[in-house]
C-alpha cells in the first residue's frame, strides 16, 4: 500500500544519531525535513559533491543553506566519480556515493557518533529497480529489489519512503512552500533510469494504477525467496563442503548445485558467475563422472578447476 510522507515517518523508528544522505534534490530534501522536525538534535547530513557537472557547485550551496536554517550539521564529500573503462555512470556514481556517505557516517559529524543513514528512495525509485532487474533477466534476489532496512559497516541503513509515490514527495514540499534542486541529468534519456520514468512509469499509471503496490508486493516475495534460498545454500556449503566436494554436489539436483554454487562463489571469494558460466560448470560437473576428468573454467572473476576430488576457485 503506498503512503503518504506522514505515515511512513510515523513508521520509522531508526537507531540515533541519524545521517541523511541529502542530495538537494526533492526526495532528499523532503526526507531531511521529516528527520529533522522529529529528531531535532539528533540528525545530520552528508552531501557528495560529484563534481561531474556545472550545476554540481550550486547542489552544494542549496544543501548548505537549507542546513543552515534547520540548524543541522552537514558534511560534504568531494569525489571523483568518473566511469571506469566499461562502467556505466550510473553504477560509478552510485559505487562513490554509497562509499562517501559510509565513510563520514563512520567519521563522525559534528559532535554526533552517527549509528544510521537514511536514503531517500521512494516508490517509483523501487519500480525502477525492478524493472532494470527484469531487463536483465535477474533472479530473485536483483529481482527482491531495494531493501528497507539493513546493516553493513556497523551502520544501519534504512530507506523510510519507499512506499511513497515520488509525486507525494513533491506535493509534500509545495504545501510547505519548499523549494528543491532539479538534476538536470534526470531529463537525459541516455540513461536508463530516465528513460523507464519518462516512457514507461506512465504508461503503467494508465494501465495498472496500483503498480506501485503490486510490484512492491512482488519484490517482496522475490526477497522472501531470496532469503529461502541464501539459508538452503549455507545449509547446503556446509554439507558439501568448502571448497566443495564433486561427488557430494552430484548428490544435489540441478537447482541446489546451482545455488550453492552460486553462494560458495559469491560469499567465499567475492565473485558472481554469469548464468552461461554457471550453467557451463554444471555441465562440467555431471559429466565429471572419472578420475582423469579436468575441470578449468572462467567463473566469475577467476577460474574454477578440479582439485583431487573437490573443486577450487583461483584468480590468475
Amino acid at each position: 500500500m503506498t503512503l503518504a510522507i506522514d505515515e511512513a515517518m510515523a513508521g520509522f523508528d531508526p537507531v540515533l544519531p541519524l545521517a541523511v544522505a541529502f542530495s538537494g534534490g526533492a526526495d532528499s530534501t523532503a526526507l531531511l525535513l521529516a528527520c529533522a522536525a522529529r529528531w531535532p538534535g539528533q540528525v545530520a547530513a552528508i552531501h557528495v559533491h560529484h563534481g561531474l557537472q556545472d550545476a554540481a557547485d550550486a547542489f552544494e550551496q542549496q544543501c548548505t543553506a537549507l542546513c543552515q536554517r534547520l540548524g543541522v550539521p552537514l558534511v560534504v564529500q568531494r569525489v571523483d566519480a568518473r566511469a571506469a573503462p566499461g562502467q556505466s555512470p550510473e553504477d560509478a556514481a552510485r559505487i562513490a556515493r554509497y562509499q562517501c556517505i559510509e565513510a563520514a557516517a563512520l567519521a563522525g559529524i559534528a559532535e554526533l557518533a552517527i549509528k544510521s543513514i537514511a536514503l531517500a528512495q521512494h516508490a517509483d525509485d523501487q519500480v525502477e529497480t525492478l524493472l532494470l532487474a527484469l531487463s536483465r533477466g535477474a533472479g530473485v534476489a536483483g529481482l527482491a529489489s531495494m531493501p528497507a532496512h539493513w546493516r553493513a559497516a556497523g551502520l544501519h541503513w534504512y530507506r523510510p519512503l519507499l512506499q511513497v509515490p515520488g509525486a507525494h514527495v513533491r506535493d509534500w514540499l509545495r504545501a510547505r512552500g519548499q523549494d528543491w534542486v532539479e538534476d538536470p541529468s534526470n531529463q537525459n534519456l541516455q540513461y536508463t533510469r530516465n528513460r523507464i520514468r519518462a516512457q514507461l512509469l506512465p504508461a503503467l499509471e494508465a494501465a495498472f494504477p496500483a503498480f506501485r503496490d503490486t510490484f512492491a508486493r512482488s519484490a517482496a516475495h522475490a526477497a522472501q525467496a531470496s532469503e529461502l534460498l541464501q539459508e538452503l545454500a549455507a545449509q547446503d556449503l556446509a554439507q558439501v563442503g568448502c571448497p566443495p566436494r564433486i561427488a557430494a554436489l552430484q548428490q544435489l539436483g540441478r537447482a541446489r548445485q546451482a545455488n550453492v554454487l552460486r553462494h560458495w562463489l559469491r560469499q567465499v571469494h567475492h565473485t558472481t558467475p554469469s548464468a552461461a558460466q554457471l550453467q557451463a560448470l554444471l555441465l562440467q560437473l555431471d559429466a565429471c563422472r572419472t578420475r582423469g576428468h579436468q575441470i578449468h573454467l572462467k567463473v566469475g572473476r577467476g577460474m574454477v578447476v578440479r582439485d583431487g576430488d573437490g573443486l577450487r576457485w583461483y584468480n590468475p
